[in-house]
């Protein structure tokens, strides 16, 4: 018996198996055929999704930045005897709130005749605030992001499963096979919305803590620039 004579008896049965077997679908092709509602809510989450990536980029290039060179400021802060000195070093230095705190105390020295320290320390103390609220910029989208972003996706869902629905009581045959590929596009809504919120709401959290961090350095900054200051104008 040669191979083209036991081929035509399993013909029926692979047809048969191939029929019992569904056809699944890419996630591409799962988007492509979800209802108009859906593929607005997925275009509204991956705007949500690039916006909150595009931040996370950027905060991740400005706070590497200012910790190095806050860094560098310590050290040539610690390592310096005189205001003069310290004010020459930190010329290239000043992408950090300490710089800016220095020059902020640096400017209101210049337009004092005589040394009042609670006016530098309130000098100081609205920089500070002024960095920080500059290193919080655009944290509040990754908040919004990490939880707006589930309930948009989940309302993608809901939506997706009353069309879904809606298009099963209208068929002849009622059976999961008919229901499944409409569930399938609807659960991608929130699926979309957990892959959009969970960066963002780690991205934040990571931040917050890093700002909360460089927040009482620039605190502990002040302190001992004041001393600086006192000891300076006492020699």
């Amino acid at each position: 018996m040669i191979v083209s004579d036991i081929l035509p008896a399993f013909q029926p049965a692979f047809w048969l198996w191939q029929e019992q077997v569904p056809n699944h679908s890419g996630l591409l092709d799962l988007i492509l055929r979800a209802s108009p509602i859906a593929k607005f809510v997925l275009l509204v989450l991956l705007v949500f999704s690039v916006a909150s990536w595009a931040i996370i980029f950027t905060k991740a290039r400005v706070t590497k930045l200012a910790q190095q060179q806050s860094a560098q400021f310590l050290q040539l802060f610690a390592n310096s005897n005189r205001w003069a000195d310290l004010h020459s070093g930190s010329g290239t230095l000043r992408e950090n709130p300490l710089a800016a705190i220095f020059l902020a105390a640096d400017a209101e020295l210049k337009t004092q005749g005589r040394l009042n320290l609670e006016a530098v320390q309130r000098a100081m103390q609205s920089t500070a605030v002024d960095e920080t609220t500059r290193l919080e910029k655009s944290l509040g989208w990754l908040a919004s992001t990490a939880s707006a972003a589930p309930f948009i996706g989940l309302f993608g869902t809901v939506v997706g499963i009353i069309i879904a629905f809606q298009g099963l009581s209208q068929a002849t045959t009622s059976s999961i096979q008919a229901v499944a590929p409409g569930i399938a596009e609807a659960l991608i809504a929130t699926a979309a919305g957990i892959a959009a919120a969970v960066p963002a709401v780690l991205a934040y959290n990571h931040y917050v803590n890093l700002i909360k961090i460089m927040a009482a350095e620039m605190d502990s900054f002040m302190l001992r620039l004041l001393n600086f200051i006192e000891r300076e104008a006492g020699q």
